[in-house]
Protein backbone atom coordinates (compact mmCIF):
# COMPACT_ATOMS: atom_id res chain seq x y z
CA UNK A 1 0.00 0.00 0.00
CA UNK A 2 1.45 3.41 -0.86
CA UNK A 3 0.54 6.67 0.61
CA UNK A 4 0.64 9.42 -1.69
CA UNK A 5 0.29 13.20 0.28
CA UNK A 6 -2.37 15.63 -1.24
CA UNK A 7 0.63 18.27 -1.67
CA UNK A 8 4.23 16.35 -1.46
CA UNK A 9 7.09 18.81 -2.32
CA UNK A 10 10.36 18.41 -2.91
CA UNK A 11 12.03 19.08 0.51
CA UNK A 12 15.53 21.26 0.47
CA UNK A 13 17.97 19.89 3.03
CA UNK A 14 17.34 16.22 2.34
CA UNK A 15 16.55 16.51 -1.55
CA UNK A 16 19.82 15.25 -2.24
CA UNK A 17 20.18 12.63 -0.09
CA UNK A 18 19.85 8.86 -1.49
CA UNK A 19 17.17 7.78 0.74
CA UNK A 20 17.72 4.23 -1.04
CA UNK A 21 21.20 4.18 0.44
CA UNK A 22 21.20 5.73 3.92
CA UNK A 23 18.26 3.31 4.80
CA UNK A 24 19.62 0.14 3.70
CA UNK A 25 22.92 1.23 5.30
CA UNK A 26 20.38 1.60 8.51
CA UNK A 27 19.06 -1.63 8.23
CA UNK A 28 22.11 -3.57 7.70
CA UNK A 29 23.29 -2.28 11.08
CA UNK A 30 20.03 -3.80 12.40
CA UNK A 31 20.39 -7.28 11.62
CA UNK A 32 21.66 -8.35 15.32
CA UNK A 33 18.81 -6.41 16.60
CA UNK A 34 15.95 -7.69 14.32
CA UNK A 35 17.05 -11.45 15.36
CA UNK A 36 16.77 -10.50 19.02
CA UNK A 37 13.54 -8.79 18.34
CA UNK A 38 12.27 -12.09 16.37
CA UNK A 39 13.64 -14.36 19.44
CA UNK A 40 11.83 -12.09 21.71
CA UNK A 41 8.40 -11.51 19.90
CA UNK A 42 8.76 -8.13 19.43
CA UNK A 43 7.18 -6.36 16.09
CA UNK A 44 7.59 -2.60 17.06
CA UNK A 45 10.84 -0.94 16.70
CA UNK A 46 12.93 1.82 14.91
CA UNK A 47 14.70 1.22 11.29
CA UNK A 48 15.86 4.51 10.95
CA UNK A 49 16.66 7.13 13.13
CA UNK A 50 17.13 9.79 10.94
CA UNK A 51 19.01 12.83 13.07
CA UNK A 52 21.87 10.29 13.75
CA UNK A 53 21.80 7.63 10.32
CA UNK A 54 21.89 10.58 7.51
CA UNK A 55 18.50 12.98 7.12
CA UNK A 56 17.50 15.19 9.96
CA UNK A 57 14.14 14.68 11.24
CA UNK A 58 13.28 11.41 9.84
CA UNK A 59 11.75 8.48 11.50
CA UNK A 60 10.87 5.46 10.11
CA UNK A 61 9.16 2.82 12.59
CA UNK A 62 7.66 -0.48 12.22
CA UNK A 63 4.40 -0.80 14.33
CA UNK A 64 3.41 -4.53 14.20
CA UNK A 65 2.69 -5.23 10.05
CA UNK A 66 2.99 -1.64 9.03
CA UNK A 67 5.86 1.05 8.44
CA UNK A 68 5.12 4.29 9.80
CA UNK A 69 7.36 6.80 7.76
CA UNK A 70 7.40 10.34 10.01
CA UNK A 71 8.89 13.69 8.78
CA UNK A 72 9.28 16.13 11.42
CA UNK A 73 11.58 19.29 9.06
CA UNK A 74 10.59 19.19 5.58
CA UNK A 75 7.51 17.14 4.25
CA UNK A 76 8.99 14.47 1.53
CA UNK A 77 8.75 14.33 -1.90
CA UNK A 78 6.77 11.23 -4.28
CA UNK A 79 10.56 10.07 -5.21
CA UNK A 80 11.66 10.30 -1.62
CA UNK A 81 8.63 7.91 -0.61
CA UNK A 82 9.20 5.84 -3.48
CA UNK A 83 12.74 5.18 -2.41
CA UNK A 84 11.86 4.48 0.85
CA UNK A 85 8.98 1.98 -0.26
CA UNK A 86 11.77 0.13 -2.28
CA UNK A 87 13.97 -0.65 0.68
CA UNK A 88 10.94 -1.41 3.05
CA UNK A 89 9.10 -4.19 1.21
CA UNK A 90 12.47 -6.09 0.93
CA UNK A 91 12.49 -6.37 4.67
CA UNK A 92 8.55 -6.86 4.60
CA UNK A 93 5.72 -6.32 2.38
CA UNK A 94 3.69 -4.19 5.44
CA UNK A 95 1.64 -1.46 4.77
CA UNK A 96 3.60 2.19 4.56
CA UNK A 97 2.32 5.05 5.97
CA UNK A 98 3.29 8.48 5.68
CA UNK A 99 2.59 11.05 7.94
CA UNK A 100 3.94 14.16 7.41
CA UNK A 101 4.47 16.44 10.99
CA UNK A 102 7.09 18.79 9.55
CA UNK A 103 3.97 22.19 10.49
CA UNK A 104 3.44 23.65 13.43
CA UNK A 105 3.45 22.10 16.44
CA UNK A 106 3.99 18.50 14.36
CA UNK A 107 0.22 17.69 13.07
CA UNK A 108 0.01 15.53 10.89
CA UNK A 109 -0.76 17.60 7.69
CA UNK A 110 -1.15 15.14 4.78
CA UNK A 111 -3.63 13.29 3.33
CA UNK A 112 -4.34 10.00 2.63
CA UNK A 113 -6.32 8.18 -0.01
CA UNK A 114 -9.05 6.33 0.32
CA UNK A 115 -8.11 2.60 1.52
CA UNK A 116 -4.67 3.95 3.23
CA UNK A 117 -6.56 6.46 5.48
CA UNK A 118 -8.80 3.31 5.77
CA UNK A 119 -6.04 1.75 7.47
CA UNK A 120 -4.09 4.06 9.17
CA UNK A 121 -7.35 5.36 11.21
CA UNK A 122 -7.99 1.03 12.20
CA UNK A 123 -7.10 -0.68 15.24
CA UNK A 124 -4.51 -2.99 15.09
CA UNK A 125 -2.30 -5.32 17.52
CA UNK A 126 1.78 -5.34 17.68
CA UNK A 127 3.77 -6.87 20.48
CA UNK A 128 6.61 -6.30 22.67
CA UNK A 129 8.52 -8.69 24.04
CA UNK A 130 5.39 -10.64 23.71
CA UNK A 131 3.12 -8.27 25.41
CA UNK A 132 0.30 -7.27 23.21
CA UNK A 133 -0.25 -3.28 22.65
CA UNK A 134 -2.98 -1.75 20.42
CA UNK A 135 -2.10 0.32 17.61
CA UNK A 136 -3.41 2.90 15.24
CA UNK A 137 -1.10 5.44 13.30
CA UNK A 138 -3.77 7.72 13.17
CA UNK A 139 -6.27 9.20 15.84
CA UNK A 140 -6.93 11.99 18.10
CA UNK A 141 -3.78 12.79 18.96
CA UNK A 142 -0.52 13.28 17.23
CA UNK A 143 1.95 10.83 18.51
CA UNK A 144 1.76 6.95 17.97
CA UNK A 145 0.52 4.88 20.70
CA UNK A 146 3.36 3.60 21.67
CA UNK A 147 6.96 5.27 22.07
CA UNK A 148 9.65 2.84 21.11
CA UNK A 149 12.76 4.08 22.71
CA UNK A 150 10.64 3.37 25.94
CA UNK A 151 11.01 0.04 25.50
CA UNK A 152 14.11 -0.12 27.84
CA UNK A 153 11.49 0.78 30.81
CA UNK A 154 8.71 -0.88 30.29
CA UNK A 155 11.86 -3.79 30.57
CA UNK A 156 12.64 -2.70 33.82
CA UNK A 157 8.67 -2.31 34.78
CA UNK A 158 8.27 -6.11 33.77
CA UNK A 159 11.14 -7.21 34.82
CA UNK A 160 10.74 -5.81 38.79
CA UNK A 161 7.51 -5.48 39.05
CA UNK A 162 6.55 -9.27 40.88
CA UNK A 163 3.91 -8.50 43.70
CA UNK A 164 4.69 -4.83 43.71
CA UNK A 165 2.42 -1.90 43.61
CA UNK A 166 3.15 0.41 40.77
CA UNK A 167 2.78 4.29 40.20
CA UNK A 168 2.60 5.22 36.92
CA UNK A 169 2.78 9.10 36.33
CA UNK A 170 1.82 10.52 32.72
CA UNK A 171 0.98 7.30 31.67
CA UNK A 172 -0.24 7.59 28.38
CA UNK A 173 -1.16 4.89 26.97
CA UNK A 174 -0.47 2.98 30.01
CA UNK A 175 2.73 0.53 28.00
CA UNK A 176 4.59 1.18 31.21
CA UNK A 177 2.01 -0.11 33.79
CA UNK A 178 0.64 -2.85 31.16
CA UNK A 179 4.07 -4.24 31.25
CA UNK A 180 4.42 -3.90 34.88
CA UNK A 181 0.95 -5.95 35.06
CA UNK A 182 1.98 -8.81 32.77
CA UNK A 183 5.67 -8.63 34.96
CA UNK A 184 3.05 -9.61 38.13
CA UNK A 185 2.52 -6.33 40.25
CA UNK A 186 -0.46 -6.99 42.15
CA UNK A 187 -1.65 -3.41 41.69
CA UNK A 188 -0.85 -0.64 39.13
CA UNK A 189 -2.44 2.84 39.31
CA UNK A 190 -2.07 4.87 35.70
CA UNK A 191 -2.17 8.39 36.02
CA UNK A 192 -2.98 10.73 32.90
CA UNK A 193 -4.88 13.42 31.83
CA UNK A 194 -6.07 12.44 28.48
CA UNK A 195 -9.05 10.49 28.35
CA UNK A 196 -7.75 9.10 24.78
CA UNK A 197 -4.54 7.84 26.11
CA UNK A 198 -6.45 6.21 29.14
CA UNK A 199 -8.96 4.83 26.60
CA UNK A 200 -6.17 3.16 24.70
CA UNK A 201 -4.09 2.11 27.94
CA UNK A 202 -7.37 -0.04 29.22
CA UNK A 203 -7.70 -1.78 25.40
CA UNK A 204 -3.87 -2.60 26.32
CA UNK A 205 -4.86 -4.08 29.75
CA UNK A 206 -7.70 -5.61 28.58
CA UNK A 207 -5.49 -7.40 25.53
CA UNK A 208 -3.21 -8.78 28.25
CA UNK A 209 -5.69 -10.08 30.66
CA UNK A 210 -4.60 -7.82 33.33
CA UNK A 211 -7.46 -5.23 33.59
CA UNK A 212 -8.12 -6.35 37.19
CA UNK A 213 -4.71 -5.56 38.47
CA UNK A 214 -5.09 -2.08 36.57
CA UNK A 215 -6.38 1.94 37.20
CA UNK A 216 -7.25 4.24 35.28
CA UNK A 217 -7.13 7.84 36.77
CA UNK A 218 -7.63 10.83 34.81
CA UNK A 219 -6.32 13.60 36.43
CA UNK A 220 -4.11 16.44 36.49
CA UNK A 221 -0.63 14.89 37.51
CA UNK A 222 -0.44 17.70 40.26
CA UNK A 223 -3.41 17.05 42.22
CA UNK A 224 -3.07 12.93 41.94
CA UNK A 225 0.90 13.56 43.10
CA UNK A 226 0.11 15.72 45.60
CA UNK A 227 -3.23 13.78 47.07
CA UNK A 228 -0.97 10.30 47.05
CA UNK A 229 2.02 12.22 49.17
CA UNK A 230 0.29 13.55 51.68
CA UNK A 231 0.82 17.21 51.02
CA UNK A 232 -1.87 19.78 50.16
CA UNK A 233 -3.18 20.76 46.49
CA UNK A 234 -2.98 24.27 45.70
CA UNK A 235 -2.69 26.40 42.32
CA UNK A 236 -0.44 28.96 39.95
CA UNK A 237 -1.18 32.30 41.52
CA UNK A 238 -4.39 31.51 43.50
CA UNK A 239 -6.30 30.71 40.67
CA UNK A 240 -9.70 29.12 41.31
CA UNK A 241 -9.38 25.26 41.15
CA UNK A 242 -11.46 23.28 38.89
CA UNK A 243 -12.90 19.80 40.86
CA UNK A 244 -10.32 16.79 40.24
CA UNK A 245 -10.59 13.23 41.88
CA UNK A 246 -10.07 12.86 45.29
CA UNK A 247 -7.40 10.31 46.69
CA UNK A 248 -6.10 8.91 49.92
CA UNK A 249 -2.40 9.56 50.64
CA UNK A 250 -0.74 6.37 49.57
CA UNK A 251 2.76 5.00 48.84
CA UNK A 252 4.28 2.42 46.36
CA UNK A 253 6.91 0.06 45.59
CA UNK A 254 7.66 1.31 41.94
CA UNK A 255 6.93 4.86 41.00
CA UNK A 256 7.50 5.73 37.45
CA UNK A 257 7.94 9.72 36.59
CA UNK A 258 8.11 10.23 32.62
CA UNK A 259 6.48 13.97 32.44
CA UNK A 260 6.60 15.97 29.10
CA UNK A 261 9.14 18.59 27.86
CA UNK A 262 6.94 21.38 29.47
CA UNK A 263 3.20 21.69 29.95
CA UNK A 264 1.58 24.46 32.21
CA UNK A 265 -2.32 23.72 34.16
CA UNK A 266 -4.26 25.94 36.82
CA UNK A 267 -2.26 23.14 39.30
CA UNK A 268 1.57 23.96 38.02
CA UNK A 269 4.19 24.34 35.30
CA UNK A 270 6.04 21.08 33.84
CA UNK A 271 9.29 22.15 33.47
CA UNK A 272 12.16 19.52 32.86
CA UNK A 273 15.24 22.18 32.07
CA UNK A 274 14.30 24.04 35.12
CA UNK A 275 11.88 22.89 37.68
CA UNK A 276 12.28 18.65 37.50
CA UNK A 277 11.97 18.66 41.09
CA UNK A 278 8.64 20.14 41.14
CA UNK A 279 7.34 16.53 40.21
CA UNK A 280 10.27 14.37 41.60
CA UNK A 281 9.53 15.81 45.27
CA UNK A 282 6.22 14.49 45.76
CA UNK A 283 6.77 11.20 43.63
CA UNK A 284 9.20 10.48 45.69
CA UNK A 285 7.25 10.85 48.79
CA UNK A 286 4.69 8.31 47.40
CA UNK A 287 7.81 5.81 46.80
CA UNK A 288 7.96 3.18 49.98
CA UNK A 289 11.21 3.21 51.88
CA UNK A 290 13.08 0.38 50.06
CA UNK A 291 11.46 1.54 46.95
CA UNK A 292 12.26 2.43 43.57
CA UNK A 293 11.56 5.51 41.53
CA UNK A 294 12.29 5.79 37.56
CA UNK A 295 12.97 9.32 36.39
CA UNK A 296 12.72 9.87 32.58
CA UNK A 297 13.93 13.34 30.92
CA UNK A 298 13.65 13.49 27.43
CA UNK A 299 15.10 17.19 26.96
CA UNK A 300 18.84 16.73 24.89
CA UNK A 301 20.28 20.00 26.25
CA UNK A 302 19.64 18.55 30.08
CA UNK A 303 23.27 17.05 30.58
CA UNK A 304 22.70 13.27 32.77
CA UNK A 305 25.18 13.90 35.33
CA UNK A 306 24.20 17.27 36.42
CA UNK A 307 20.61 16.35 36.39
CA UNK A 308 21.12 13.26 38.72
CA UNK A 309 23.09 15.42 41.25
CA UNK A 310 19.60 17.85 41.52
CA UNK A 311 17.84 14.36 42.36
CA UNK A 312 20.04 13.19 44.52
CA UNK A 313 20.09 16.92 46.32
CA UNK A 314 16.87 16.73 46.43
CA UNK A 315 15.97 13.18 47.83
CA UNK A 316 18.75 14.44 50.78
CA UNK A 317 17.13 17.65 51.54
CA UNK A 318 14.22 15.33 52.31
CA UNK A 319 16.20 13.40 54.79
CA UNK A 320 16.14 10.18 52.75
CA UNK A 321 18.86 8.43 51.24
CA UNK A 322 19.57 6.91 47.60
CA UNK A 323 21.13 3.37 48.25
CA UNK A 324 21.26 2.04 44.29
CA UNK A 325 21.43 3.99 40.86
CA UNK A 326 20.71 2.23 37.82
CA UNK A 327 21.08 4.03 34.30
CA UNK A 328 18.59 2.22 31.90
CA UNK A 329 19.96 2.88 28.26
CA UNK A 330 18.00 2.83 24.78
CA UNK A 331 18.28 -0.42 22.75
CA UNK A 332 20.42 -0.29 19.33
CA UNK A 333 17.67 0.45 17.43
CA UNK A 334 17.80 4.34 18.72
CA UNK A 335 21.35 5.01 18.13
CA UNK A 336 22.83 8.43 19.40
CA UNK A 337 25.65 10.44 19.01
CA UNK A 338 28.47 9.41 21.67
CA UNK A 339 26.32 7.30 23.29
CA UNK A 340 24.38 10.60 24.80
CA UNK A 341 20.81 9.56 23.68
CA UNK A 342 18.29 12.68 24.51
CA UNK A 343 16.04 10.53 26.69
CA UNK A 344 17.76 9.67 29.96
CA UNK A 345 15.91 7.11 32.12
CA UNK A 346 17.91 6.48 35.99
CA UNK A 347 15.96 3.82 38.67
CA UNK A 348 17.08 5.32 42.14
CA UNK A 349 16.06 2.80 45.35
CA UNK A 350 15.60 5.42 47.97
CA UNK A 351 15.44 4.35 51.82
Amino acid sequence: MTTPTSACITSHKNAAIDFTQVLADAITQRQDFFAYATQHNTDCYRVFHGTVEGANGLNIDRYGDAWLVQSFHETLSEQQLAQISQVLIQHGDFPMVYNDRSQKNSRVANNLLNEAQDYAMSEQVMHENGIAFTTKLRHEGQDPLLFLDMRIGREYMHQHSNNKTVLNLFSYTCGIGTAAAVGGAKRVMNVDFSSFALAAGKKNAELNHVENVCEFVQSDAFPALRQLAGLPVGGRRNQKLPKFPKLAKTTFDLVFLDPPRFAKSVFGVVDLINDYQGLFKPAMLTTKPGGTIVCCNNVAKVERQSWLDSLIRCVEKNGRRISHIEWLDCHQDFPSFDDNHPLKIVALTIN
